[in-house]
């Protein structure tokens, strides 16, 4: 299922990450250009993408202002690129809500609603009936398996604790991890690199947060929906 035209206009070779929105890349397509800065908009350490001779996707950018002339939509990963943008995680997480109604029917969509100590993604009205959302995006995969942090987040936990809290006073809750790794078959929380995170997910389950999965797959410019994974 198409969700929205996402194409780049130009291909390049990684070279390196200064810091961790800046990266620096060697124009290989439509033209050779070496040593471009390009505004990385993950704040993940994306370590299957973004390393040293890595094939890269990019957009160019033309807002006033910009340090960076070009944002990096994807990297390669077994041949096939995938999607590392952030920024656009919204307007999917939006499509997702409105087209596949994994919460039914719904009357308004707030967008970044402040709750707790946190600003969470969207609440979901539906008469007096309230659900918190909150979405993530997953670029992380070993083997059939997406991951999720591929760093340390402390934020991500502290997001999860507010689910919790809104489950405890009767409102409904819900995280949407989305999946850029198509070739996956189920999703773990990453207890290697943030058992923090890990052990929270696991009792935001238990407490009654959802937890939804939906996969997705950047092709010739175009990303699709692809159906959901489970838990592992």
């Amino acid at each position: 299922m198409r969700v929205m035209e996402i194409r780049w206009d130009a291909v390049g070779i990684f070279k390196k990450r200064p810091n961790r929105f800046l990266g620096i890349v060697d124009l290989v397509e439509p033209e050779l250009q070496k040593g471009v800065e390009v505004h990385i908009h993950d704040p993940g350490r994306l370590p299957e993408i973004l390393f040293e001779g890595n094939r890269v996707y990019l957009k160019r950018a033309n807002s006033k202002g910009r340090k960076t002339g070009w944002d990096l939509l994807a990297g390669e990963v077994q041949g096939r690129p995938v999607f590392t943008n952030s920024s656009y995680h919204r307007k999917i997480s939006t499509w997702y809500i409105e087209n596949l109604k994994p919460f039914g029917p719904f009357q308004e969509l707030v967008p970044e609603f402040r709750f707790g100590r946190s600003r969470l993604d969207f609440l979901l009205k539906r008469g007096e009936e309230k659900t918190l959302v909150e979405v993530k995006g997953c670029t992380l995969a070993r083997g059939e398996v997406a991951l999720f942090p591929d760093a340390p987040t402390e934020r991500g936990r502290r997001h999860l604790e507010e689910l919790i809290k809104a489950r405890k006073m009767g409102m409904e809750a819900a995280v949407i991890f989305l999946v850029f790794r198509d070739e996956a078959r189920c999703f773990s929380p990453n207890q290697e690199t943030d058992p923090r995170f890990s052990s929270t997910l696991n009792r935001a389950v238990k407490a009654g947060v959802k937890v939804l999965l939906p996969i997705f797959s950047l092709r010739e410019g175009l990303l699709l929906f692809k159906g959901h994974i489970a838990l592992c």
